[in-house]
């Protein structure tokens, strides 16, 4: 069972995200937040598998709830998605940067949403289709994720390690990483654990956006 911790200022929000996610079978809301502070105390308390995070609360906002949940300084570590209606905001560059594993905008179709808890909770990063190329192409031209070079990158990580990056950078789940280079699940878990402290990141999402940041992809224009 997948257990939720929703923080949102809005009731409207509140409700329909409990609504959705418990009407899921393995999918449990254990604790409702109407602000920041809450959702920290929520969090503390009830330790759950996903915070689903607005960005901007009163008290302590997303990005600072997010830090606080997932951040380098976070044990243990509480999986965050937030949603959000800002889809080019700083807030959610910020949020990536505090170490948050996915972002939603919140008017996304509620079989996206589902699958995107049950995404982050499995550890995999999610990132709406139609904010990706957007925010990833922000990250490129305006700031800098961490210090770690292309060049430096790749000498740190193996050959096996890069072709994962590459997949994970087009959006792949593990699964289908796994099935693209005829390797276990396992396999695939154990090249990202030693993957991601190389880089210098703490996520899926971030690795995604070092792989952007330092051109071993590109964002294709034709979506600008």
């Amino acid at each position: 069972m997948i257990r939720v911790l929703i923080a949102d200022d809005q009731p409207l929000v509140r409700a329909g995200l409990s609504a959705l996610l418990d009407a899921e079978p393995d999918i449990a809301v254990v604790a409702v937040a109407t602000d920041g502070g809450e959702a920290l105390a929520l969090a503390r308390s009830e330790h759950p598998d996903v915070a689903c995070l607005d960005i901007r609360m009163p008290v302590v906002d997303g990005i600072e709830v997010a830090r606080a949940l997932c951040g380098p300084d976070a044990d243990p570590p509480i999986p965050v998605l937030m949603l959000t209606t800002f889809d080019l905001d700083d807030y959610v560059f910020g949020a990536l940067e505090a170490g948050a594993s996915g972002f939603l905008l919140k008017d996304a179709d509620p079989d996206t949403i589902v699958a995107a808890v049950r995404q982050v909770a499995a550890g995999n990063g999610t990132l709406d289709q139609a904010l990706t190329r957007r925010v990833l192409r922000e990250f490129v031209e305006r700031r800098a994720l961490q210090p770690v070079t292309r060049g430096r990158g790749t000498e740190l990580l193996t050959e096996r390690e890069r072709d994962v990056l590459m997949l994970l950078a087009q959006g792949m789940s593990n699964e289908e990483i796994a099935a693209a280079l005829v390797v276990e699940v396992s396999t695939v878990k154990s090249h990202l654990a030693r993957m991601l402290p190389k880089l210098g990141v703490r996520s899926r999402l971030q690795a995604v956006v070092w792989a952007y940041q330092n051109r071993v992809v590109t964002v294709p224009d034709a979506e600008r």
